[in-house]
């Protein structure tokens, strides 16, 4: 993951209380797999249908199943995350996941899946796709490859009520800051505190999480004083906590988003081809839509287009 630009006000149809959001039971990756029928939890505006000439682009292994398998850690709200059946994959991710697999002919499964076990799942073959608000690094292209098709950036975000003043990395010196495994934030944190040690000032505690969920839960508890997440997440997260939480500062490293795809595979064209097909018929904006998300749109999708 995971690294957003600034997004506003977030849309009610995906509510879910701060209750909801800090418990690890709702977006657990212990949920497991869904179905890739959204149901009427998650009505996709796709207008998008199957495309031959796409289609057959897809390698005949996976064309043969007829179905595309997509992991994603589902307690990223609202980029993805469970629905209130507790087992449906929805959000921002899904949908355009959906309807990526319908341009290809495809039926899109939604696989639950931890953040950091998403790239290996991709390498071993488990799945075929990972849509998870993955940032596109140089260093994660070195072992998938990624089709653009989004932009944010990272934003910091503390209780309302006595959060220190964060509104840079700097500032975080002395603080002890939550951070989902495997993301940016992570990297970031860790370096963070590694140059605050080198100027003598006090390090940055660093509390890594296994899902979002239990950062929520960190920062709530007053186990940390500062909780970093991809902007759409954090406004979110502030959105849905009814002022317990609130954003600190503006959101700095805006980057691309990717779809991971398994090096040599055959899938990155087909995406790349189902992608430039969803932004041309209208579908692509009506999901940014629909989730408030439309600050993030690009309009030239590429292949592995990281910026650091």
């Amino acid at each position: 993951m995971k690294s957003g630009t600034a997004r506003k006000p977030l849309l009610a149809t995906a509510a879910i209380s701060v209750a909801a959001l800090i418990a690890a039971a709702c977006g657990s990756s212990n949920s497991g797999s869904s179905s890739g029928s959204a149901g009427s939890s998650s009505p996709s505006a796709s207008a998008s249908g199957k495309v031959t000439s796409i289609a057959n682009q897809v390698p005949g292994s996976i064309r043969s199943k007829g179905t595309l398998i997509v992991a994603a850690d589902a307690t990223y709200a609202p980029n993805e995350f469970i629905a209130s059946n507790g087992t449906t994959v929805v959000g921002m991710d899904a949908d355009m996941a959906r309807a990526i697999g319908k341009v290809m002919g495809l039926k899109v499964t939604m696989t639950n899946a931890t953040f950091d076990t998403i790239l290996p799942g991709l390498q071993s073959g488990k799945y075929n796709l990972g849509m998870s608000s993955f940032t596109d690094t140089k260093a994660r292209e070195k072992v998938v490859d990624f089709v653009t098709y989004f932009e944010a950036g990272t934003s910091f975000y503390v209780k309302s009520s006595g959060g220190p003043a964060v509104t840079k990395l700097a500032d975080l010196c002395g603080h002890t800051v939550a951070a989902e495994k495997g993301t940016t934030q992570q990297s970031d944190a860790e370096g963070q505190s590694a140059t605050c040690k080198s100027a003598g000032k006090a390090a940055v505690t660093v509390q890594v999480y296994n899902d979002q969920n239990a950062v929520n839960l960190a920062l709530s508890s007053g186990r940390a004083q500062v909780a970093m997440a991809d902007s759409p997440v954090a406004e979110y997260q502030v959105e849905q906590s009814k002022g317990t939480f609130k954003i600190s500062g503006p959101s700095y490293a805006n980057a691309p988003y990717g779809i991971a795809v398994p090096k040599n595979s055959g899938m990155t064209q087909p995406v790349l081809a189902s992608v430039k097909h969803i932004m041309a018929d209208g579908t692509y904006h009506q999901i940014l839509k629909k989730w408030g998300l439309t600050d993030g749109a690009i309009s030239s999708p590429g292949i592995n287009k990281a910026v650091s």
